[in-house]
């Protein structure tokens, strides 16, 4: 799966939100100040290129809608995260992200229980 760049990734969020919109709705959900509508549109179009997003024809304009699962592109992001930073070390990730966001040993073991909550 290829990566996306920022702007790619803002898009998809919507993508991913909305499931299925126009340009003009993805226009709508970005923050002031908005790309113009060709950016938008542009930005849309390569995401299909790349696999991301289809369309479908609705009168003169087109309905987008995201091919790739969220949790599929994330687990993908992850993954090359911790092969990239982390030597594959899940361990490593994980100790990383407790130091570098002072996180309690009760918040960890929280955050385990909950985990265990969602496997049942």
């Amino acid at each position: 799966m290829k990566q996306l760049t920022k702007a790619e990734e803002e898009v998809m969020h919507i993508l991913w939100k909305l499931e299925k919109c126009n340009v003009a709705a993805v226009l709508e959900e970005l923050p002031e100040p908005k790309p113009a509508y060709n950016t938008i549109s542009t930005i849309v179009r390569i995401l299909e290129d790349k696999g991301f997003v289809s369309h479908e024809k609705v009168g003169k304009g087109h309905i987008y809608f995201p091919l790739i699962k969220k949790s599929d592109y994330s687990n993908q992001s992850i993954n090359k995260l911790m092969e990239g930073y982390f030597q594959g070390s899940f361990k490593s990730m994980v100790s990383f992200f407790m130091k570098k966001n002072d996180i309690s040993l009760s918040e960890l073991e929280s955050i385990m229980d909950q985990i265990k909550e969602e496997e049942e």
